[in-house]
């Protein structure tokens, strides 16, 4: 049939070429070309649509369904299991099949050393459901950074701190990959300690610890409001008054502010532009809070990060600048402006005041706990720190005996 048509195409063709000829029509080579190629064309398709209807009608019913058992979790680690709030009841989304991962794999790990490295960790922590209502009964939950070289000095005065109220927080540890100590398993730091990095003082390794702690903390889906603290930080309000003050606030508490001095504007980097303008350049305190929307915001950051690292180098300190330019540049609506850690820099130098054992009483916490005003939520308020540092080991026995009274810890 085929053969046919072509045959009968063929002679058709032969006939107009003729009568081109007698007509004295000049182009009879340009109609033969592109009458052969139309033809070719033709059959090529005709072949191609053949063959592709073929194996379409011979596949099998499930080639266009893979099963969703066959992708594995993006972490080795699949066994792990979750810490989830009390209140929290995620039974029903139990997988049957242990080596199918489930929703709680997903949304609160509860042993947190991993294999992923940091750019892995990062693109996990910045995923964001589009969904608003949550497919569980969620407790929103603190998480607490420790950002220290080794053990913390003042872990006691920490343990009576979150004494009683297991299933509103997490607590995250960064340490030197070099310390191994972990503490009895009583204790609420108990394997606590995320994948570290060598951490050095005013280089972008200190940066890095900070985001890292942040992607660690966004992996448990309960964590709303994160903040950083060091190994000399403590905490001048009880639990309860902490943790309602930052779960109700509409603002994370992160400061930054237009420095015009040397160790601020002078600091600015020329190649910086036109990423990052001398206009756009913040400085602010290194000990931040900010809300889960925030800190989605920063370790998603990808365009202002390597600026920071080609260009901001001692005497530029990343801790000082680079998170205070990022949330004026991208969302400096977010931010109270102010952070809720208290220093004491009168003493001036490019540290602030470290406390020791003579330095503590009642009135000098009461100080920094009422003798500020702010605005929180819109009103004024006494209430302006929740923590404070720099406070040095040998404080954490007068600490110990005002805790109870002053800031109603649980003995």
């Amino acid at each position: 049939m085929k053969q046919s048509k072509i045959s009968v195409f063929v002679k058709d063709l032969s006939i107009r070429v003729k009568r081109e000829v007698n007509q004295g029509n000049f182009h009879v080579r340009t109609t033969i070309i592109l009458s052969l190629m139309l033809t070719f064309s033709a059959m090529i398709l005709g072949i191609f649509i053949h063959d592709r209807i073929r194996k379409f009608l011979s596949l099998p019913d499930d080639s266009f369904f893979p099963q969703l058992n066959a992708y594995s979790p993006l972490s080795p680690n699949s066994h792990l299991q979750n810490d989830l709030p009390l209140s929290s009841d995620l039974s029903s989304f139990d997988s049957p099949n242990p080596k199918i991962i489930g929703i709680r794999d997903w949304i609160a790990p509860k042993e947190i050393q991993h294999s992923m490295s940091d750019e892995e960790v990062f693109w996990r922590a910045s995923m964001v459901p589009h969904v608003v209502e949550y497919p569980y009964n969620r407790t929103p939950k603190v998480a607490f950074m420790f950002l220290t070289k080794g053990k913390l000095p003042l872990a006691p005065l920490w343990e009576r701190f979150f004494k009683g109220h297991e299933g509103l927080y997490s607590i995250y540890l960064h340490t030197s990959p070099d310390y191994t100590f972990e503490p009895p398993e009583s204790s609420v730091f108990y394997k606590r300690r995320i994948p570290s990095q060598t951490v050095q003082w005013g280089r972008k390794t200190m940066t890095d610890a900070e985001r890292r702690l942040l992607a660690n903390a966004l992996l448990d889906f309960s964590n709303e409001r994160f903040i950083l603290l060091s190994e000399a930080c403590i905490p001048i309000f009880n639990f309860t008054t902490i943790y309602h003050y930052l779960i109700n606030s509409n603002l994370s508490f992160l400061g930054l502010f237009d420095d015009p001095r040397y160790m601020g504007r002078g600091r600015y980097n020329k190649r910086m532009w036109p990423t990052i303008s001398l206009s756009d350049w913040r400085k602010g305190s290194q000990w931040f809070e900010a809300h889960r929307r925030l800190a989605v915001k920063i370790v998603s950051d990808s365009r202002y990060y390597p600026v920071f690292v080609d260009n901001c180098k001692p005497p530029c300190y990343m801790d000082e600048h680079y998170l205070a330019t990022l949330v004026h540049k991208v969302c400096p609506e977010m931010t109270s402006n102010w952070s809720i850690t208290w220093v004491d820099w009168s003493r001036g130098g490019s540290h602030p005041s470290t406390f020791v054992r003579r330095d503590v009483s009642e009135a000098f916490l009461n100080r920094i706990r009422h003798g500020f005003n702010c605005t929180y939520n819109g009103q004024m308020s006494s209430i302006c720190f929740l923590f404070a540092r720099k406070f040095h080991l040998s404080t954490l026995e007068p600490l110990l005996k005002i805790a109870p009274d002053l800031l109603g810890f649980n003995v």
